[in-house]
């Protein structure tokens, strides 16, 4: 069934999966109070940010992802409070029922992959003199932070994308992970940042900024998460992307409605310490959900700051069109309630010539070490890479 999104809310005990296409849009509808029409799915590549900044991108996507891409499903299972409920029209439940049944016969097994010979699309010192380069910006005060991405390519004969998500949701656990299919591409999403949640007009923003490696020691992981909540550069990270969230959400908000509930929280998960933050605010009655989406994207956690001139000098120095990744993938539903992610720890498949993409980056800050920068865009690869691996 295509298209076909799954999507983890792991914090609300809940997951959504849609399936099929009654009607497909750049926007998902909704009525004059702000209510979606029906439940959505879809995705917001990063390159939308070309169409909402007047900006341009010197790289084309080689995944050639949609800028824009949502539909209202034929049919929607939803997990929550440990009960599933499909939602259907009567006439296709049947139907609708067979067809889960052939999917979760067709399901791979998570066992080990075959190996990938993965390469890298930026060697080491091409890596550091674009960070040396960015680095001279954020000392002419021209930016104060940019994300900087690399990204490591492969291709692969009998990928079996179900079972390659299913590995890797395992070993990581993600808590807003996501699954999708559009045609002959697929997104093998194992995010833990939440882009922004939806509850009628309450809205939230969780940047994420800031990760250290655990340690097989619980004496020394204590210690390494302790560092990371504590280490001034880390927190400078943070910052920079809470100021800017706030200013995003500002623009469809209640005034002083938006207001920062939590500063460099811990988030921890199998492989990884995360510094996360949370900024909450009311929407305006005329601003339509998908609006306070539009006016927060691209994320601040996967641009920089100001927002704008750190996206201009991020399509000059990296080396690829990052597409999908540094995007959205979400839902919108009929109760009012929306949950879009970041699009990071992420496996890019195209099934028609066997491409794989694994994308990753790190926020360069005057306080940063490049050298250590490089190593944590590895560190996220690996995390992705030793999954599809692991026995």
């Amino acid at each position: 069934m295509d298209p076909f999104v799954f999507r983890s809310v792991a914090d609300e005990g809940r997951a959504v999966l849609g399936a099929g296409a009654l009607e497909v849009a750049e926007e998902p509808r909704f009525d004059a109070s702000g209510q979606a029409s029906d439940w959505w799915f879809g995705h917001l590549a990063y390159e939308y940010k070309d169409r909402l900044e007047g900006l341009s991108s010197r790289h084309s996507d080689p995944f050639r992802w949609p800028f824009t891409h949502w539909f209202r499903p034929r049919w929607v299972v939803e997990w929550s409070g440990g009960r599933m409920q499909l939602h259907v029209h009567e006439s296709e439940r049947s139907e609708a029922m067979a067809w889960m049944e052939e999917m979760r016969s067709s399901v791979g097994n998570p066992g080990k992959a075959p190996l990938i010979e993965w390469a890298c699309g930026a060697t080491r010192d091409q890596y550091l003199a674009g960070a040396r380069a960015l680095l001279q910006r954020i000392q002419r005060g021209d930016i104060y932070e940019v994300n900087y991405c690399i990204a490591h390519s492969a291709r692969a004969d009998g990928f079996d994308p179900g079972a390659a998500f299913n590995a890797m949701l395992e070993r990581t656990q993600a808590p807003f992970a996501g699954f999708m299919r559009l045609g002959e591409r697929y997104a093998l999403c194992c995010s833990p940042e939440r882009f922004l949640r939806i509850q009628g007009a309450h809205m939230t923003g969780e940047p994420m900024k800031g990760t250290r490696p655990r340690a097989a020691d619980a004496e020394a992981d204590r210690r390494i998460a302790q560092e990371l909540v504590n280490d001034p550069k880390e927190r400078s990270e943070n910052v920079m992307a809470v100021d800017v969230m706030r200013n995003d959400l500002s623009r469809t908000s209640v005034p002083g409605t938006v207001r920062v509930s939590e500063l460099f929280g811990l988030r921890t998960y199998p492989r990884v310490h995360q510094l996360v933050s949370v900024i909450e605010a009311e929407r305006r009655s005329e601003a339509s959900p998908f609006d306070a989406v539009r006016a927060a994207f691209p994320m601040a956690s996967m641009t920089g700051a100001p927002k704008v001139s750190a996206m201009r000098l991020i399509d000059g120095l990296e080396q690829q069109a990052r597409g999908l990744y540094s995007g959205t993938l979400g839902f919108f539903a009929p109760d009012g309630t929306a949950d879009l992610n970041v699009v990071i720890r992420t496996l890019l498949f195209d099934a028609a010539s066997g491409r794989l993409s694994i994308p990753t980056g790190s926020a360069l800050t005057a306080l940063c070490d490049p050298a250590a920068e490089w190593e944590e865009c590895l560190v996220k690869f690996n995390t992705i890479a030793h999954a599809l691996s692991a026995p």
